[in-house]
């Protein structure tokens, strides 16, 4: 039996607020749950799980519904992800590499 994983509270509350804008974007286009499971290539039964918040359903279909459903992400439309992506990656290329854990402080006071 496959167990639980426990998430934050605010990971749950970001996948159910996801969610919500799917469904209200997939209703504004007028599309049933199976129509919208059929254009992802997944199951109506996913589309409800993504729709109710589940945290655990796959990012990459999570991604592709809020798209297909024209949802902004990281407040930008869907044109200009790559350049929000390679902006990342910039930032990420100016830190280090390796992250070290740093050394234990030990008290002296004693």
């Amino acid at each position: 039996m496959k167990k639980d994983k426990a998430y934050l509270p605010a990971t749950e509350q970001a996948a159910s607020a996801l969610g919500a804008q799917i469904a209200t974007a997939r209703r504004e286009l007028g599309w049933t749950q199976d129509q919208l499971a059929g254009r992802l290539g997944v199951t109506r039964q996913l589309v409800a799980r993504i729709e109710n918040g589940a945290p655990g359903a796959t990012l990459g279909v999570v991604l592709e519904a809020a798209i297909v459903c024209g949802i902004r992400l990281f407040g930008v439309a869907r044109d200009d992800l790559s350049l929000v992506a390679d902006r990342e990656r910039a930032r990420a290329a100016l830190l280090p590499a390796r992250v070290r854990q740093q050394p234990m402080e030990i008290p002296n006071d004693f």
